[in-house]
């Protein structure tokens, strides 16, 4: 139950959307301190939000109750830890819902497809769509893999700034998965570039021996999201790469669209 301390203006229906204006608020604080790195302060929350003090203030002490934010020493809020378990949900069912858009580009494309999220400065495959005709290859859900060695990595971190991917590789080291694989970060800064020239990512044998990948992100994703179609690179050449990237960026673009519809349309 709601706090008996909730004021009413907060929690009558706000307008035309029919939505409850105190969720709506909340929600939106939410994503402010998302954005701001995941910790603020209240005179932060009211400036951006546009909200008075003591409006934010009630949100956050409900929010702070119900485990979705934490107060610091230093009197700064936090998100709390009871959002990690909504967020791994909600990566998991994106990759269900991927899953129809996936079925397309392996119709239209007769590749493997993949989804992918990047999971700290890690890659994971969170939905595939198999070719009938496929090999065994490294892409499977559930994989772990490094950004600098797969064309995923390279699409979701293609608008990431310079230093942020620095500091990245920094971390998880470039190790060869093959004589392919770049290993330097001038290298890597280099093949985004490329990226973002082009619109699309490729791994060409860099992950795996005999493997090429093309990819590209999910625009407006509420997550870091990539698509991608895998396989042999003798099927997967230059020609097919014009022929498949198109449709790959009609896809991403179809997708981004469904996740950002809210669940209020079929289909």
């Amino acid at each position: 139950m709601p706090p008996s301390h909730a004021s009413t203006a907060d929690s009558k229906p706000s307008g035309s959307s029919g939505g409850v204006q105190s969720l709506e608020r909340a929600f939106d604080l939410l994503e402010r301190m998302a954005d701001a790195g995941g910790e603020v302060g209240l005179s932060e929350l009211s400036a951006s939000s546009g909200l008075p003090l003591p409006t934010i203030h009630r949100l956050m002490r409900t929010l702070v109750g119900c485990g979705y934010v934490r107060q610091q020493p230093n009197r700064r809020y936090a998100l709390g830890p009871r959002l990690i378990r909504l967020g791994e949900s909600a990566s998991r069912l994106l990759g269900t819902w991927a899953r129809p858009y996936l079925s397309r580009l392996v119709e239209e494309t007769g590749e493997t497809a993949n989804m992918a999220l990047l999971d700290g400065d890690e890659i994971v495959y969170v939905a595939q769509v198999p070719s009938k005709h496929s090999m065994r290859m490294f892409t499977e859900v559930g994989r772990r893999v490094l950004p600098h060695s797969t064309g995923v990595g390279k699409a979701l971190l293609a608008h990431t700034p310079a230093d942020e991917v620095r500091a990245l590789l920094a971390r998880t080291g470039m190790p060869a998965a093959t004589e392919k694989t770049i290993t330097t970060p001038e290298g890597f800064l280099d093949a985004l570039e490329t990226v973002r020239r082009a619109g699309y990512a490729v791994d060409d044998n860099e992950q795996e021996i005999g493997v090429r990948c093309l990819a590209v992100s999910v625009p407006n994703s509420p997550t870091s999201a990539a698509i991608s179609i895998s396989g042999p690179a003798g099927r997967v050449t230059e020609a097919a790469t014009e022929r498949i990237v198109p449709i790959l960026q009609q896809v991403a673009g179809e997708l981004s669209d469904a996740l950002a519809s809210n669940g209020t349309t079929s289909g």
